[in-house]
């Protein structure tokens, strides 16, 4: 797997880029959030792992960049910060994962190739999903309310087409994390409830009605 690594602190960075590289991982290193997106723009990556706090510019809005400009590949953010504040900033801003550093390699190696784990299904064809008003198209990327184009991240999208491909039938928190997130172990923060959160926001931006169902303790459904 190809790392863009994001990280101020020198001799974290060269540590973890070291034991990620012995896990048959190649790792760019990007001192600051210029220099990141300064090297996305020349190389494709396949993830990338940025610091919450960096110089300057700090992670979320590397995270937010990275996003306007149409990079969509998984990222990591990784943090000492560990509040759950943070973690919603941070899941908010694009993020697929937030975790709370120092994080053992091995881990981080396992989080990322979940993450590409669920983001497989939407690279092929598959037919186009309405619901309702609302229409998803993994095979393009794209989705709908109405005639409106949903502005969604990749993730938000993986997540919007699982819940509509099972609308009417309640997915439970760890359904969502395995087909979705692709993660056979349970996370240790609450992704699930943030990024409904940030999709109901958008599927209701212009007043539109709540079409996802909260089933309390259990999990989420798509109205049919």
């Amino acid at each position: 797997m190809n790392l863009l690594l994001v990280e101020d602190d020198e001799g974290y960075a060269a540590t973890l880029a070291e034991e990620l590289r012995a896990l048959d991982h190649q790792v760019t290193i990007a001192p600051t959030g210029g220099a990141a997106l300064q090297i996305a723009d020349r190389e494709p990556f396949d993830a990338a792992i940025i610091d919450r706090l960096l110089p300057q510019m700090d992670g979320t809005a590397v995270l937010r960049r990275l996003r306007e400009s149409g990079k969509m590949l998984p990222v990591v953010m990784l943090s000492a910060l560990g509040r759950s504040a943070e973690k919603v900033e941070g899941l908010e801003a694009g993020a697929d994962d937030y975790v709370v550093k120092p994080t053992p390699a091995a881990e981080l190696d396992a989080r990322l190739k979940a993450l590409l784990r669920g983001r497989q299904w939407t690279a092929g064809g598959g037919d186009t999903i309405r619901v309702r008003d609302i229409t998803v198209s993994p095979a393009r990327f794209r989705a709908w309310r109405g005639e409106r184009p949903l502005d969604l991240v990749r993730l938000e999208l993986n997540l919007l087409a699982e819940l509509a491909r099972n609308a009417g039938t309640v997915l439970t928190r760890a359904m969502l994390i395995e087909r979705v997130w692709g993660y056979d172990f349970e996370p240790t923060t609450n992704i699930v409830d943030v990024q409904i959160r940030a999709l109901r926001r958008k599927l209701m931006a212009d007043g539109e009605d709540d079409p996802i169902v909260t089933v309390r303790g259990v999990g989420y459904m798509l109205r049919d």
